[in-house]
């Protein structure tokens, strides 16, 4: 069955790749990576003024390519993109740990602020137990590490929060927690990173499992690395949804649970690293228990790979979502001219992945990784977006679980010349019902209108009044336009009733 299901798919992808209209509604994300200055800034200690040009650049990139989330990376390694009291500035953002960028601006607020205008969600990246890329490092002096050096360990020369200590876990509570209440964030994002990639030798968990196994035995410790994960991802679930209860908790995990020569319930795959095997990260168990709201498996290899194949995977995850949102992770960074790979030489790679993806009913959208390679030849993708993956504006999915209640229609929706202004519904008390933007429909009269095609959509604005301007052309025509609130999980108000506007 699922090998028809690849050829069949295979076959429809080949013989038309723009036959499929994209979406209404559609995750499309970048990352953008922090962490050794992949993607921003693009080095330490760069001036504030610096630093806003370069992250306006990178937004207006990905507001050209008509994305619509922004996955940023804010706390690298127990070290701060924000001002907090609970951690330092992050050296990568000023070169010093722990100094304050100068002048001073909190690059979090900026930028949740230029994402906001651009209507793009701004979700906040967290490297849960990463202290520090080389232990030898230096750390500022208020660091945790300093504080609490029991709850550190020395992993192949790299430092880390032992996660079997109940203590790592309550302070990662509290650090997310704590940006949750002050920043407005649409999401908390995790990656692939829960214990790290293994060495040959052991991860030096001796001491906390001796003092915190739970009745787990020596045999069973594998089980209870997992079970500490869990804890964590529990115990985050429930601080997030209390804290603010429509901010999202999603996960970017590595792209293979586990291989079913391991588990009846694992892929078809044959991968030397698994998430439950050697990360201890039981992906599953958190879909199923609704820990997360979204999954976002990062599928960094191409269609036909011998051992991890992008289709296989694809239709494997969309196969495990159990009621929540499921996207998928794309490998921008391996389209290149010199790669050995000749898959990687053909921007239709990446191509045919979104089309597969739009395929599959329970998979809602991409994210890339990672934002610094749009900069580069990417031998025509990002114009394959513009013109015809992303032509046209797509809103973000909605998440029922959360919140399934329309907002209000917006009040007063009125024309006067070229402008049209509208009021927003009355909400008092539920931060839920309030409208955050508004969409604005346009479409010649006398064309049926249809509010599912997303080429109808005009503009996604937090405005309250939008401007037209006419064409210099003798030979104007007729459009009716139509306006609907979103709220802040995107769920659609009833839309208006129609004005016309001569353009």
């Amino acid at each position: 069955m699922l090998r028809f299901l690849v050829i069949s798919i295979l076959l429809s992808v080949s013989l038309g790749l723009w036959a499929q209209e994209a979406p209404k509604r559609e995750f499309r994300a970048v990352w953008v990576a922090t962490v050794n200055n992949i993607d921003w800034p693009s080095k330490p200690g760069l001036s504030a003024d610096q630093q806003k040009k370069e992250a306006i650049a990178i937004l207006d990139l990905h507001a050209q390519n008509r994305m619509n989330v922004i996955i940023m990376q804010v706390r690298p390694a127990s070290d701060a993109f924000y001002q907090s009291e609970l951690e330092p500035w992050s050296h990568y953002l000023t070169g010093t740990s722990g100094k304050a960028p100068s002048p001073f601006y909190d690059p979090l607020h900026f930028w949740i602020e230029e994402c906001h205008r651009r209507n793009m969600e701004f979700h906040a990246w967290l490297n849960p137990f990463r202290v520090a890329q080389n232990a030898s490092e230096p750390l500022a002096a208020t660091h945790i590490a300093f504080k609490h050096p029991e709850w550190i360990v020395n992993y192949g020369g790299k430092l880390y929060f032992d996660p079997g200590l109940p203590q790592t876990r309550e302070f990662l509570v509290k650090v997310v927690t704590d940006m949750v209440s002050r920043y407005d964030l649409d999401a908390i994002h995790f990656d692939d990173y829960f214990y790290p990639y293994p060495l040959k030798e052991d991860f030096p968990d001796q001491q906390s499992f001796a003092q915190f196994n739970r009745g787990f035995l020596d045999s069973q410790k594998a089980d209870w690395r997992r079970d500490n994960v869990d804890l964590m991802i529990r115990m985050l679930s429930e601080a997030i949804k209390k804290t603010k209860p429509w901010v999202k908790f999603g996960i970017s995990p590595f792209g293979v649970w586990r291989n079913k020569s391991d588990d009846p319930q694992g892929s078809e795959t044959t991968a030397g690293t698994t998430n439950y095997d050697q990360l201890y990260a039981d992906i599953l168990k958190w879909q199923k228990s609704g820990w997360i709201d979204y999954c976002l498996p990062q599928l960094y290899w191409q269609i036909g790979h011998p051992s991890v194949d992008f289709l296989t995977l694809s239709k494997w995850w969309a196969d495990h979502a159990y009621g929540r949102a499921m996207y998928i992770g794309h490998a921008v960074y391996k389209l290149e001219a010199n790669s050995t790979i000749p898959e990687w030489k053909d921007p239709n790679q990446l191509v045919k992945q979104i089309q597969i993806t739009r395929q599959i009913p329970q998979l809602g959208g991409s994210a890339f990784y990672s934002s610094v390679h749009f900069k580069r030849d990417l031998f025509g993708f990002e114009k394959t977006l513009q013109e015809k993956l992303y032509r046209s504006t797509s809103l973000v999915p909605t998440m029922p679980w959360i919140d399934n209640k329309a907002p209000e229609q917006p009040r007063h929706f009125r024309k006067k010349g070229h402008q049209l202004k509208w009021k927003p519904a009355k909400v008092v008390g539920n931060e839920l019902d309030k409208q955050a933007r508004y969409v604005v429909y346009l479409n010649p009269v006398g064309q049926a209108f249809d509010a599912n095609k997303p080429e109808n959509i005009f503009t996604i604005t937090s405005d309250k009044k939008i401007v037209f301007k006419p064409n210099s052309r003798k030979l104007r025509r007729k459009y009716e336009i139509r306006i609907s609130a979103l709220d802040r999980l995107h769920n659609e108000s009833e839309i208006s009733k129609v004005k016309v506007i001569k353009l």
